[in-house]
């Protein structure tokens, strides 16, 4: 059963509505924003509480959690004029999911600090499946406490949480995370793409190769999809080059040079300026293909 938390959500879109759904599931009362109100109607339709800013969110709840989708979204929602922030009483709760910057999260965590609250951020991986299946991995930053108060939450969201550190620390676990992502999304879409070509049966090649050395959740979830010429978002792209220019930021100041990231950034953000920033990242398959005047085909049916 929920405790007696109070829960606030902004952000009903391809993850949110379905982590702040098992929130509501468990028991918790919800009291939500999104910015189009429609795509919140599953959750208020089940009796969740609409309100009609952030900080009338923060008014009605104990912990305000907030997945959107840039940086920029986050300072608006959780610190601007009308953010969270300001309608959140001493003792509460900002826990942040979104993928955003590590300097972002510290000054959060400043800000809420300085009218006695605490912020987390605790960004996630698992795409929209682990979204949907409450089997996301969870990385946090921020005040072990607070941690403790909200993980019952947590749990029914994800399947893994670490705390990885103060304040920020969450964010640059995920983008670690992203680091790797970026790898895997090439090793899938060149492999199927060569298979492909190859001659083989794509479909017949993947079932072998998902169990190995060579498998992922990637290949075993996107690869499926591409079998379908399937270019649904789980993941966006145009969030994907958000959350490389955010690693390439920090490379950056740590005076880090990692290539791969680079190259994918520039793919990715080829796709967004050619018009394809809401397709899911298994597009990468395509942009691939034209390198050679090729055409990615569906391999499978439906």
């Amino acid at each position: 059963m929920a405790g007696s938390l109070r829960i606030g959500w902004i952000g009903t879109g391809v993850m949110g509505l379905s982590m702040a759904g098992h929130l509501q599931a468990a028991g918790w009362p919800l009291t939500i924003y999104s910015r189009t109100r429609s795509k919140a109607a599953p959750l208020l339709d089940k009796g969740a509480q609409w309100a009609d800013s952030p900080r009338a969110v923060a008014a009605a709840s104990d912990v305000v959690f907030s997945i959107v989708g840039f940086p920029a979204d986050v300072e608006e929602v959780m610190l601007g004029e009308n953010g969270a922030l300001s309608g959140l009483a001493p003792g509460g709760i900002l826990c942040d999911m979104t993928t955003s910057s590590p300097s972002l999260a510290a000054r959060m965590a400043e800000a809420a600090a300085a009218k006695g609250c605490s912020a987390l951020d605790a960004p996630v991986t698992g795409g929209d499946v682990g979204a949907r299946e409450a089997r996301l991995s969870i990385f946090v930053g921020g005040d072990a406490a607070s941690l403790e108060r909200i993980r019952p939450c947590l749990e029914r969201m994800g399947q893994r949480i670490l705390h990885c550190g103060a304040a920020g620390a969450g964010q640059q676990a995920k983008l670690a995370n992203q680091v790797a992502v970026a790898g895997v999304m090439f090793s899938v879409c060149e492999s199927m793409l060569y298979a492909q070509q190859a001659g083989l049966d794509v479909a017949q090649w993947l079932e072998l190769v998902v169990p190995g050395a060579a498998g992922s959740t990637a290949m075993n979830t996107l690869g499926r999809r591409l079998l379908k010429a399937d270019y649904a978002p789980g993941f966006f792209i145009e969030h994907f080059v958000k959350d490389l220019g955010l690693c390439l930021e920090e490379c950056r100041r740590m005076d880090l040079v990692l290539p791969g990231v680079a190259l994918a950034e520039q793919f990715y953000r080829a796709m967004q300026a050619q018009g394809h920033g809401k397709l899911g990242t298994q597009n990468l398959i395509r942009c691939l293909a034209e390198l050679s005047g090729k055409d990615w085909r569906a391999q499978q049916e439906g």
